[in-house]
């Protein structure tokens, strides 16, 4: 099994797709529906046996949650926050620009 590229409370964005966000959940391979699975292009379907990662993600026009895999995924580097609003009930954000997990229960 592959160690995850990216961690919890980074930002990224998609390799292919104008979209960004944060991740706030990392499956260590694929644990989606094959009916989610099967609904993408064939041409363009990640492989199973790498992480996917849970985003709260943002495009141009609306903010949603995201479900990509490892190989889709670049590091944002463009220091720009992201307006994604359940982003507060997740994760403070640094002076830095970074983004930290809240310490609190997940259940």
């Amino acid at each position: 099994m592959k160690t995850a590229k990216f961690s919890i409370g980074q930002v990224v964005r998609h390799r292919l797709f104008p979209f960004r966000g944060i991740i706030f959940d990392v499956d260590p391979q694929f644990a989606n529906t094959d009916e989610w699975y099967e609904a993408i292009p064939a041409d363009v379907r990640p492989r199973k046996d790498q992480p996917f990662y849970h985003l709260l993600a943002e495009n141009s026009e609306t903010e949603y949650i995201a479900y990509v895999s490892e190989q889709n995924l670049l590091e944002d580097q463009s220091g720009e926050p992201v307006r994604h609003p359940q982003i507060g009930e997740m994760f403070d954000k640094r002076p830095d620009g970074r983004y930290a997990p809240r310490r609190q229960s997940r259940h």
